[in-house]
């Protein structure tokens, strides 16, 4: 998929949340803008099951994070 952009999805200890996503990843994405617009959707979803953090890749090279997923107090 060239320069695919994905999600590294993280539990409280900072390690690969796998109950979530397989290998802890997100899907793939062919643009950092579908890849956020996803995050935006699903960070519900995945902080109800367990994910505390997540961390975007291009390519496997971190783009930034780890971002929580925990609102703001």
């Amino acid at each position: 998929m060239g320069n695919a952009w994905q999600w590294d999805l993280l539990d409280d200890s900072g390690a690969r949340h796998t109950e979530s996503a397989p290998e802890g990843r997100s899907p793939e994405f062919p643009t950092q803008s579908e890849a956020e617009s996803w995050i935006g959707e699903e960070w519900p979803l995945l902080l109800d099951g367990g994910v505390a953090a997540v961390t975007l890749r291009e390519a496997g090279a971190v783009v930034y994070g780890p971002m929580s997923l925990r609102p703001a107090e």
